[in-house]
């Protein structure tokens, strides 16, 4: 029996997060004894991962670098300098790097915490690395196994990470997989000479389970604005709550929308860094009444289901794990106009696809609201199309097992 290590940061709300869980419960675990290394035990998707998954209790040198220090913690710190340098680290980083993100992060690996953070003990047929950034430098460094393989799940050129500190990591990786053939194009521009081991797999997605799921309740929310104004229109966001998604543009957009007296309420779910800087950013257009950050749901889909029309309004992507639950969901999507969305959407059957503006956003949702026909066309296709594709897990198993 093969014995493969998982390397993800947490499982919080987002896309890459969620596809792991959907690949780990479809795993054949009669064939292979896997292991899973959480940087952090949380998220709402610790709870979907299978019992016969591993989850490795996380060694002190990496806990003390990712995880907040309580009062205890910081008693044990001296002793464990990966805590000092957390902080160090992350101080520096922000201060030097606050407009970019991820490169900040990989300069934080390492001049900080490479050298603190001890090697995972034993040793594995396959470690993957199930993210690029962190994660990756993690397995590349501190992990012993036969063979290495690590995702990216964005457009990478997008990303904003440093290519020259990231070209030495990808070159300890037997593989590179991303998700979508535009997404393996982009990385292959940038890094030509890995290109011979840079492959597309795609995300997993179970529809039977998605549209179980759906109906498991009504939202409390939802029930709220039917019962006092059935004709209010109600759209969804999900994802993570950072620049990339494109919540302050969606703000804009309802302020434009609310300007032109539009009936309508706009639910994001997800967390992130950008909560707080949202919040403020809707409390400053004054949309209170119309933009409300849910947090984050275990389940999503009832909220999915429910909702009149998804918006996605993300300035990059790899590809969308929400936008394929929506599909399966069979709800209308209006998407924004970015690189890699033509590798998932068709204009005008799947979905609307329009530019990250404001105004433009806003026009694509009071068209559809207005245009039922058009709405149940949107609907009618979707239905008709299977999205869901567990079938594929063989594609794993093939790269795992090579």
């Amino acid at each position: 029996m093969k014995k493969v290590l998982f390397v993800i940061s947490a499982l919080t709300t987002g896309g890459a997060e969620k596809s792991l869980v959907n690949l780990l419960n479809l795993f054949d675990h009669s064939k292979y004894k896997v292991d899973l290394l959480l940087f952090k035990h949380e998220g709402v998707f610790i709870k979907q991962v299978p019992k016969e998954v591993n989850i490795l209790n996380i060694p002190d040198t990496l806990k003390y670098a990712f995880k907040s220090l309580d009062a205890g913690g910081i008693k044990k710190m001296s002793s464990l300098n990966s805590g000092i340098r957390r902080y160090l680290g992350t101080f520096y980083t922000r201060l030097r790097y606050k407009s970019d993100f991820n490169r900040g992060k990989q300069i934080r690996w390492n001049t900080f915490y490479r050298s603190a953070i001890k090697d995972l003990p034993g040793e594995y047929d396959v470690a993957i690395s199930y993210m690029h950034g962190e994660a990756m430098y993690y397995v590349a460094d501190k992990v012993n196994a036969k063979k290495k393989i690590t995702w990216v799940h964005n457009d990478y050129d997008a990303d904003g990470f440093d290519k020259e500190l990231d070209r030495p990591y990808f070159e300890k990786f037997n593989r590179i997989v991303s998700i979508s053939d535009e997404c393996v194009k982009i990385f292959n521009d940038v890094f030509p000479e890995f290109a011979y081991k840079t492959i597309y797999i795609p995300n997993l997605t179970s529809s039977s389970l998605i549209k179980k799921l759906a109906l498991d309740f009504q939202p409390d929310e939802y029930i709220e604005v039917r019962a006092t104004d059935p004709k209010k229109l109600i759209l969804l966001s999900i994802g993570r709550l950072n620049s990339q998604k494109g919540f302050d543009i969606a703000i804009q957009t309802a302020k434009v929308m609310q300007d032109q007296n539009i009936n309508f309420i706009w639910y994001i779910i997800g967390q992130g860094e950008l909560k707080e800087k949202l919040q403020e950013q809707i409390i400053d257009a004054k949309v209170e009444k119309k933009v409300v950050l849910l947090g984050t749901r275990e389940n999503p889909y009832p909220y999915c289901y429910y909702c009149d029309i998804v918006i996605q309004p993300s300035r990059y992507e790899g590809k969308s794990v929400v936008l394929d639950e929506a599909k399966i969901l069979a709800k209308p999507i209006i998407v924004s106009n970015y690189d890699t969305v033509k590798d998932q959407i068709i204009e005008g059957s799947e979905g609307v696809v329009v530019p990250l503006e404001p105004q433009r956003i806003a026009e694509a949702i009071i068209d559809l609201s207005n245009n039922p026909h058009k709405l149940l066309q949107l609907s009618d296709y979707l239905l008709k199309h299977e999205y869901g594709n567990e079938d594929l897990i063989e594609m794993y198993y093939e790269h795992i097992d090579y």
